[in-house]
């Protein structure tokens, strides 16, 4: 599987990595080649997988070093681990992505997103936005007038349908 609107001829859409996601795959793999030789080891492997959103377990990490481990060094290419985080970012399931995202807001577990939510993420992200402010992004997507934002309107913004 491949996100994009590239036909292969029966219909179907290919899906591709944008090339922001490629971008980011290749930083993370600089960043954690640490002596910049273009090969990295275990520990390196499973920080650069954090970094790009997967915590790989320790068993998972080894066996991808063993599969991919071309001479025997217990390293792996960046073109190998290229293959391996493509494979993992287009298997990620968007919208479960997005009600991870509504879980960190909805820190009680409600079901919604009220002003003391956004007020909390606002102060955790380091933005200094007043209450009338935070109260005007709940009115822009609040469909109900309940003053807070639900599941649905959430996944409707995030997926940009609303």
């Amino acid at each position: 599987a491949v996100v994009s609107t590239q036909s292969t001829g029966a219909g179907k859409k290919r899906r591709e990595l944008t090339k922001e996601q490629k971008e980011e795959i290749k930083e993370a793999f600089d960043l954690f080649d640490s002596d910049k030789d273009g090969v990295i080891d275990y520990h390196e492997l499973k920080v650069a997988m954090k970094a790009l959103g997967f915590d790989a377990k320790k068993a998972e990490a080894l066996k991808l070093l063993k599969n991919y481990d071309r001479d025997g060094s217990g390293n792996m290419y960046y073109e190998d681990f290229f293959d391996i985080m493509k494979d993992k970012m287009l298997e990620r399931n968007p919208e479960e992505e997005i009600r991870k995202a509504f879980a960190l807001f909805d820190d009680e577990g409600t079901g919604k997103i009220g002003l003391r939510n956004l007020r909390r993420v606002a102060r955790e992200l380091g933005e200094n936005m007043s209450d009338d402010e935070l109260r005007g992004m709940i009115d822009e997507f609040d469909t109900t007038g309940s003053g807070e934002i639900d599941i649905d309107n959430f996944m409707k913004i995030m997926s940009g349908d609303l």
